[in-house]
């Protein structure tokens, strides 16, 4: 990988891992209601669940959504529904003192499961995976996962961080189910790529460039996913 093109792919990672979208969303109302301490696995699982799809992306993976497209819409609309279902248990959830077992944040293997039913991490994935990394190339698969992982993770961080600033604001139950609410729907709201967005499987076949000019003149289309990280 050239050094015009790390560039491109390190600016490409950055912006659609720390701009706000569903994973970002859920560390936000995460580091508010339990503090970042108990975010740090949440966290981690994000960073490497992302790692592990863009390996398996790159591997060979990619290739089976092509070939079984209705793979990838079943896919689509199961994870729509389990962010739905997140949305709900942020909505609901009891307050910053609430420790019980009916309320924690996620755990390292339930967020890296996460990112399998997250439509924005699919999408970063197969193209960090079918246009950054070099055709025939495993050690570049490894690469290119692996830097996706050190520049998400202190993304993610800020992400749990800036929510943890948030808790001496949220000690009053109004305003802590205000803004839990309105957390909740902003991860409904990011869901609406899911409905419009074309198919990453569409993309891919139209034959992504591996030009590092062409890539960074498509970094300002990153957002109609990244709206919604």
């Amino acid at each position: 990988m050239t050094a015009q093109l790390l560039l491109a792919f390190v600016l490409f990672a950055f912006a659609t891992a720390g701009t706000p979208g569903p994973n970002n969303m859920m560390l936000l109302a995460s580091g508010a209601n339990f503090g970042f301490r108990r975010t740090v696995l949440h966290i981690l699982g994000i960073s490497a669940g992302l790692g592990v799809m863009v390996m398996a992306m790159g591997l060979g993976l990619g290739g089976v959504f092509r070939a079984w497209p209705a793979l990838h819409e079943v896919l689509k609309w199961v994870g729509g529904a389990y962010m739905l279902w997140l949305a709900w248990k942020i909505a609901t959830a009891k307050g910053v003192a609430d420790k019980g077992a009916s309320s924690r944040p996620m755990t390292f293997l339930q967020a890296a499961a996460f990112q399998w039913v997250n439509p924005k991490a699919w999408a970063m994935a197969l193209t960090a995976a079918t246009t950054y990394t070099p055709e025939g190339s495993t050690i570049g698969v490894f690469f290119v996962a692996g830097t996706f992982m050190l520049v998400g993770a202190p993304c993610s961080a800020a992400w749990a961080g800036f929510g943890q600033g948030m808790r001496r604001f949220l000690d009053r139950p109004p305003v802590l189910r205000a803004f839990n609410l309105t957390m909740a729907a902003l991860l409904v709201v990011s869901l609406y790529p899911l409905v419009v967005e074309t198919r990453p499987t569409e993309a891919s076949k139209s034959g992504a460039s591996k030009e590092a000019p062409r890539l960074l003149a498509d970094l300002p289309s990153t957002p109609r996913w990244s709206s919604h990280g």
